[in-house]
């Protein structure tokens, strides 16, 4: 039998939408039992994200729910409340995104969980987080990358706010809560104490602005757009070719020397305003048409093939039926499929990290709603009947 880096880890999962089932994804792609808790009507909101459907399947919802097990429960009940609280008790991990104050009145907020299982690990996806003049407001990644500066920094120079192509704030909240959930389980093994953990899209975008933040903060400069090109060194950014653009990373001297010979520009080495990184980020307005002239001579395969024999980091900008195509994405096994109940064969991304003896593996698609209700309630000990009247009452579904 495959053994997991998580196996018996069981994480009750109350999340919805992006940024929650991301870090969810991550956790049950390493073999963790994650069990999504659904409300009735519907269920997560991003089944109805769409289209493309598959037939009736949402293809957001099939792609971040993946290898979890889904159960239909009305949190709006007592008894379901009852139920829920029943599984949290038998659960190592607890992930909810809910809006602000909602588990607090279910009585299903940390502090009253902690109490029956002091040991827990309780994580708390929101907005802006648990503390702060903004905790009580609901949050979106598109917020998020307007609040946390990113939108005043992506695009072009000139440019209206742009948001990233993915949503970026949801996705790397999702990463940050993994990590911490992940940190503070391993304390667990070590102390026994559980913990709360407290992550939010705004704290989770701010983190991503690296390079500008720490500008501001040494200069107080404001960082503003600057398309494809790096903010502290030059050339590196995409250059038109004539058939498309090529990324070329020329990210220190020897890599400026060997792009100026291999595309037969040596006189720029003798450019006293191109002959460091420092003047050719300040000339980078007079050396980024040069480059794009020379560039556009030939084919996007032609540079790519001329610069990685000469020792050039490069590559070709690709679409997505492009990316899936590539022979190191194939060998890599990014793309795996998997029969879905209701869509049939389905592909979907694969494992990204690869471990050596414990490997990630996406084992399961992405559940109906409530396909496994009777399922996990038998396996948390609940009785034959009991689920019965849990049923008849609409409890569960």
């Amino acid at each position: 039998m495959k053994e997991f880096p998580l196996d018996n880890v069981t994480v009750i999962d109350f999340t919805q939408i992006l940024a929650g089932p991301f870090c969810t994804m991550l956790l049950a792609d390493m073999g963790a039992n994650v069990i999504k808790i659904e409300k009735p009507n519907g269920g997560d909101d991003t089944r109805r994200f769409g289209p493309p459907f598959l037939n009736g399947e949402s293809v957001a919802f099939i792609g971040i729910n993946r290898n979890k097990r889904s159960i239909v429960l009305d949190l709006k009940t007592e008894t379901g409340v009852d139920v829920a609280r029943s599984m949290i008790a038998k659960a190592d991990i607890v992930i909810q995104n809910s809006r602000p104050g909602a588990m607090d009145r279910m009585g299903l907020n940390y502090e009253r969980v902690c109490i029956d299982k002091p040991g827990l690990i309780y994580c708390t996806i929101s907005g802006f987080g648990a503390t702060g003049p903004y905790s009580h407001k609901a949050g979106f990644d598109l917020v998020a990358q307007g609040m946390s500066g990113l939108m005043s920094i992506t695009g072009l120079p000139g440019s209206p706010p742009i948001k990233a192509g993915v949503p970026v704030a949801d996705f790397n909240t999702g990463m940050y809560s993994t990590y911490a959930i992940l940190s503070a389980y391993i304390h667990k093994l070590k102390t026994g104490k559980g913990q709360h953990v407290d992550a939010s899209l705004l704290d989770s975008a701010i983190a991503y602005t690296l390079y500008e933040s720490m500008a501001y903060f040494a200069t107080g400069d404001v960082a503003t757009p600057v398309g494809s090109a790096h903010r502290m060194i030059a050339p590196y950014q995409a250059f038109a070719t004539s058939d498309g653009y090529i990324n070329v990373a020329a990210a220190n001297q020897s890599n400026w020397v060997r792009l100026c010979n291999a595309i037969g520009r040596e006189d720029l080495l003798k450019e006293s305003r191109f002959s460091s990184n420092s003047e050719r980020m300040i000339h980078i307005g007079e050396l980024t048409p040069i480059m794009d002239r020379t560039f556009s001579k030939e084919t996007t395969g032609y540079w790519v093939t001329l610069l990685e024999k000469a020792g050039v980091p490069c590559g070709p900008i690709y679409n997505m039926a492009q990316v899936y195509a590539d022979p190191q994405v194939r060998a890599r096994n990014m793309a795996v499929e998997l029969e879905h109940p209701v869509a049939g064969k389905i592909r979907n991304i694969g494992v990204p990290v690869k471990l050596s003896e414990t490997p990630g593996e996406i084992y399961r698609p992405a559940p109906t709603l409530g396909q496994h209700t009777l399922q996990i309630l038998s396996e948390f000990g609940f009785s034959p009947g009991e689920i019965a009247n849990y049923k008849e009452l609409g409890v569960v579904q």
